[in-house]
Parts: structure tokens; C-alpha cells; sequence
């Protein structure tokens, strides 16, 4: 990844504070950007832009701050995503750069954790509790038909129930043993849609193997896929975001697995 060099600032999360002239100036180089026709000075007015924002940059990655990757790499990220925002904007458009240059940083940084986050791993500890959670909360909805609070998981794992809370905390994509989530009744596992014995260190290769075969899914599907995996919702979360019942996003999911499962023994494109 390039280096953008950043301003070093002290401690904690760094917030642009709100800077009316910043604002201003930024507006008067938009306006001075949508007029100009010589290369040169619109080289320069975006090279301003970029400087004179890079504290907004600091501002939108340390929205992000606490997910398990470092400071100065989401800072990178929403740096690199404002230079290209600032080559990309197009000001006889009329609309404010920062409108422009925000939403363009958020996404960067969404999609950074959703091509990087299968690499992040929290504290091994974390993990062995985080998997062990996962699969009793699941047996635990199946038995009783509602999912368990973090007391009930905790009593039934012997452990505390802030460490069960902290474990679970951490799962979603950042974490990889989101591939152990049982995807059915038994004890199968979405990993174990490769027949992998080791998912975590096999975490990465499956999700390049999984990727064509997910975006080959129907729009709602991978709505499905990405509320249960990338963002660890529960079925009956996933059902309440879709406004269904939790027993039809079981037996959705049931029906993914099975196309999943044969997307990857064809490797043909299915339509």
C-alpha cells in the first residue's frame, strides 16, 4: 500500500473538530475547481483539497477504531481513499466535495475489513470461547426455540458472563472462525463446505474459493450470507432485518448451503 504521511497527533482516536473555515475553503476550492481550465492549477486545487481534509480522513477511519485493526492502517486506508476521491470528483456537478469524499472514504474502509478481516484474529483464548459460544448458543436455539441470553450461555459453558459477552463481541468478520458457525442441523459447519479439518488457517483459501461462488447467489441470498456471517447476527435477527420467520431464514439458509455446496463441486458458472 502507498504511504500517505499522516499528521501525528497525540493519543486516542483522532476527530476533525468542526472547522467552519476548513469548510469554507474547501467550498471555495470546489468552486474555484468547477471554473478552472487550466491542468496545472486543477492538479493543484486537488492536491489542496487532499491536504487541507486529511483530518477528516483521521476523523472517518477512527469511526472504525476497536475491530481488531490497527490505527495507522485504517488511517492509510481512508488517506489513499481521499486522493482518489480527489482525482474522481467532478465539481460542475455542483455537489460539495466532502458529500463526495466521505461515503467514498466509509466504503474503502468497509470493503478494507471485508478483504482483510478474515486475516484479523483476536487473542486465541477469545477464539476457543468465541467458537464454543457460537455453537452453544446454536444448540440452545434449537432445543428451546428462542436464542439464549449471554447468562444461560455463560452457565452452560462454566465460564463468566463478561468474557462471554467480550467473545462475542469479536465475532462477525473479523474473525474467521465465523467459518465454524454450524450451518444446519448436526455439526456441520460452513468450513466444512470444503472439507477443511483446519478452518482457520485454511480460513483465507476459502474465502477465495467461496467468493465466485457467493456473488453467483441471488441478491437476497447474499443479503442472508452477509447478515449471518459477515455480521454474525443470530437466525432470528437475520429474520427480523428481513421481516420473516426465523424458522424460513433456517430453512434459506439451508437451501444456500446446498447451492453453495454445488457451486463448488461444479466448476462450471452457474446463471
Amino acid at each position: 500500500m502507498p504511504h500517505v504521511p499522516a499528521q501525528t497527533m497525540p493519543g486516542g482516536p483522532r476527530r476533525a473538530p468542526e472547522d467552519p473555515r476548513r469548510r469554507e475553503l474547501t467550498d471555495a476550492l470546489a468552486l474555484e475547481l468547477s471554473s478552472t481550465d487550466d491542468p496545472e492549477r486543477d492538479t493543484a486545487i486537488r492536491e489542496r483539497l487532499v491536504e487541507l481534509n486529511m483530518p477528516v480522513a483521521a476523523s472517518v477511519a477512527s469511526r472504525y477504531h476497536h475491530r481488531g485493526v490497527a490505527t495507522d492502517d485504517l488511517e492509510q486506508v481512508a488517506f489513499l481513499a481521499l486522493v482518489h476521491a480527489s482525482r474522481r470528483y467532478d465539481a460542475t456537478t455542483g455537489h460539495a466535495f466532502l458529500s463526495f469524499a466521505v461515503p467514498t472514504m466509509r466504503g474503502e474502509l468497509r470493503r478494507y475489513f471485508r478483504d482483510s478481516g478474515w486475516m484479523v484474529r483476536p487473542p486465541r483464548s477469545t477464539q476457543e470461547l468465541q467458537l464454543a459460544a457460537l455453537r452453544t448458543r446454536s444448540d440452545l436455539e434449537t432445543s428451546s426455540g428462542r436464542e439464549p441470553s449471554v447468562e444461560e450461555l455463560a452457565t452452560a459453558l462454566d465460564a463468566k458472563p463478561r468474557a462471554v459477552r467480550e467473545a462475542l463481541g469479536a465475532r462477525g468478520c473479523f474473525s474467521p472462525t465465523s467459518l465454524d458457525v454450524p450451518v444446519g442441523e448436526g455439526s456441520a459447519t460452513l468450513g466444512d463446505l470444503l472439507g477443511s479439518e483446519q478452518v482457520e488457517q485454511d480460513a483465507v483459501h476459502a474465502r477465495v474459493m467461496l467468493g465466485p461462488v457467493v456473488r453467483g447467489l441471488r441478491e437476497r441470498d447474499r443479503l442472508i450470507l452477509e447478515l449471518r456471517f459477515f455480521h454474525g447476527l443470530t437466525q432470528r435477527e437475520v429474520a427480523e432485518r428481513l421481516g420473516v420467520t426465523q424458522m424460513q431464514v433456517s430453512r434459506l439458509l439451508t437451501r444456500i448451503y446446498r447451492d453453495l455446496r454445488r457451486g463448488l463441486e461444479d466448476p462450471e458458472p452457474t446463471g
